[in-house]
């Protein structure tokens, strides 16, 4: 048998439950997917995208074939090993990649402060217009459940504020484009468990900052957050999915300030709602 067949048994077979159940919880929970959708996988070339190229291909050939799906990849500027593990990994996995040339990491070199983000925004515009001019209407990404809790953590730690990341997100500057993200249910460490099954190795982020990364000399937010759950966890055991539930269970009753249609509201939300909704009965 093929490896990409082996590959494809052991999601519907083995990770049946924690990956591709949790898939489909999540097209269907937050209703990313509907008949008919021309959707655009975009790889990078890791361990998540890789295996969401994988989890698309089997949705479309088992649940709903009237979706069509464009497996699309952004070279930044990787080095000719790192393109070449890419393109080797999407031959071996059977996913028909299509790669598009960008100067991405050159101008990010350039940016002394900043480059991460700089790097992930300018990548995403990239990937919004090459889905567009494909006429696709909706981008996947393959954003997990630890993604969702480290940002959540991120945002009141570092952000000062209350955010999640959003399982689909109309785009305000590609009229037509939604963003979804089907893995949302699904736990880093059953991806890293079902790479290591099937012996795959992919590539991490490949910027030029990756080294002082994994030598440690360079932090990122994202990953002390990983580490405090990890420490968390050892006193609460469900400590992953509680944070994860408290963006599900807003109590707006206890909600001092929010954000709405761009403006800052410094007041509980219920005296907000109350006073505009008798401002517009008397308008």
């Amino acid at each position: 048998m093929e490896r990409y067949k082996e590959i494809e048994r052991s999601i519907i077979t083995r990770y049946r439950k924690s990956l591709w159940s949790k898939f489909l919880d999540g097209i269907n929970k937050y209703e990313l997917i509907s008949p008919g959708d021309k959707i655009a996988v975009c790889i990078s070339g890791g361990k998540d995208s890789m295996l969401l190229a994988k989890l698309m291909q089997e949705y479309v050939r088992h649940i709903d074939n009237s979706v069509t799906v464009r497996y699309i990849s952004m070279d930044p500027g990787y080095s000719e090993v790192n393109r070449q593990i890419i393109e080797e990994n999407s031959k071996l996995m059977g996913i028909p990649i299509e790669i598009f040339d960008s100067d991405v990491f050159e101008v990010v070199e350039e940016n002394d402060a900043n480059q991460c983000f700089l790097c992930a925004r300018m990548r995403r515009g990239f990937l919004y217009r090459t889905a567009q001019s494909l006429g696709c209407n909706k981008i996947a990404l393959g954003h997990h459940f630890d993604d969702v809790i480290e940002t959540v953590l991120m945002s009141m730690l570092y952000g000062g504020q209350l955010q999640s990341m959003m399982p689909k997100l109309r785009s305000k500057n590609f009229e037509g484009i939604e963003l979804i993200r089907p893995m949302f249910l699904i736990k880093e460490r059953d991806i890293i468990t079902f790479s290591e099954y099937n012996d795959l190795h992919f590539i991490n982020c490949a910027c030029s900052r990756v080294k002082l990364k994994e030598s440690g000399e360079l932090r990122s937010a994202r990953s002390d957050i990983k580490d405090m759950i990890e420490k968390l966890r050892s006193d609460i055991p469900n400590v992953e999915y509680n944070i994860f539930k408290s963006v599900h269970d807003v109590n707006i009753d206890e909600i001092i300030g929010f954000h709405n249609d761009g403006r800052t509201i410094n007041e509980p939300f219920n005296k907000y709602y109350k006073d505009k909704k008798a401002y517009n009965k008397n308008m």
